[in-house]
């Protein structure tokens, strides 16, 4: 049973001449957009393919980050380079459920209710500051999110494909805000974060926008036909039934973390599965190694682990815990097909 390593790239077909057309797609759709992404989000290579990555998963993304750094502005890009219908909510105090979903309208003329749809009703949604509104409004975004429908007076309405939320939050500032629910933050595929650029970064920050900001001149590199296919085609990459036992593995020592409050649920386990698929296809492979799964699982599961409160006053964060738990886990074999 051959080990899959650091070292291990080569498919495990015939030859790498057999990689099906299938990854060539998703290569190519991924590398436009990262590649367009990273002129407006400087030196944020990995963070702009982990959003890539989401996108191609079909999973909302979280951007987590203090103000400043860039959040909005990668979500704005990655709206703007898929051939995407894009919409932004500003997330406010007082906003309503109706204000994201929309609205029933009697119409005087023909005597019936109309539907005026609400902002949610795009293909890619930039959520920005959600932890704003009320849990009465963050409500209003679960079945979209999850079974991607609205329900208004009754009525369902379905989203149009692929769709997307990309939401952005600031984990420092507590006065106005309300924490978005565990069943919300379980929702989200991904939490990532930027960080400070680093001197040099900063200094290319300052020269790219001395005149305009270089989003004004981004255009769209993939179109929506492009984005799906690539997304199905994610699909088709093969996870050994040790993987999926690695995976599991994972899971369910988050569940049984002595820290842990609440460990992640099967939705994790799910999303740690596809974002391992998309991983390997980036790179060119038609199979899943556990070196994907390691370094995708921070990303996917942390924001699923609630640490009790004994660790909380030793400052341990969600992030140790997951380290902490692929540090103990044994890394399988795997079979290749």
């Amino acid at each position: 049973m051959p080990e899959y390593s650091q070292e291990t790239r080569q498919t495990p077909r015939a030859s790498a001449n057999a990689v099906p057309q299938q990854i060539n797609i998703v290569q190519a759709v991924s590398e436009r957009i990262a590649q367009s992404v990273s002129q407006v989000i400087i030196g944020k290579r990995n963070e702009v393919r982990l959003a890539v990555l989401g996108l191609l998963c079909k999973g909302h993304i979280l951007i987590e980050d203090i103000p400043g750094v860039g959040k909005t502005m990668l979500a704005r890009a990655l709206a703007r380079v898929v051939g995407c219908t894009f919409s932004r909510i500003q997330f406010t105090p007082d906003m309503l459920p109706s204000d994201v979903t929309g609205i029933s309208l009697f119409n005087q003329k023909t005597r019936e209710f109309e539907f005026r749809a609400g902002p949610i009703m795009a293909q890619v949604v930039l959520a920005d500051e959600i932890n704003r509104a009320t849990p009465k409004t963050q409500s209003a975004l679960l079945e979209a999110m999850e079974e991607r429908q609205v329900t208004v007076d009754g009525v369902t309405y379905p989203m149009a494909d692929p769709f997307i939320i990309l939401a952005t939050q600031n984990p420092i500032e507590y006065e106005g805000t309300f924490p978005l629910p565990e069943a919300q933050l379980d929702r989200f595929m991904m939490r990532i974060q930027l960080g400070y650029p680093s001197p040099a970064e900063e200094l290319t920050v300052l020269s790219a926008q001395q005149y305009a900001h270089p989003i004004n001149n981004m255009q769209q590199v993939v179109s929506v036909q492009d984005l799906v296919a690539a997304q199905q085609a994610v699909r088709e990459i093969y996870v050994a039934d040790e993987v999926k036992r690695y995976i599991i593995d994972l899971v369910s020592a988050s569940r049984q973390h002595p820290d842990v409050y609440l460990g992640s649920s099967p939705r994790g386990s799910l999303a740690l599965f596809r974002t391992a698929q998309a991983r390997a296809a980036m790179a060119g492979r038609d199979y899943v190694i556990p070196d994907d799964i390691k370094a995708l699982a921070e990303v996917t599961l942390a924001h699923r682990v609630m640490v009790g409160p004994a660790a909380r006053i030793k400052d341990i964060s969600s992030r140790t815990i997951i380290q902490d738990i692929l540090s103990s886990t044994p890394v399988p074999g795997a079979n290749a097909r």
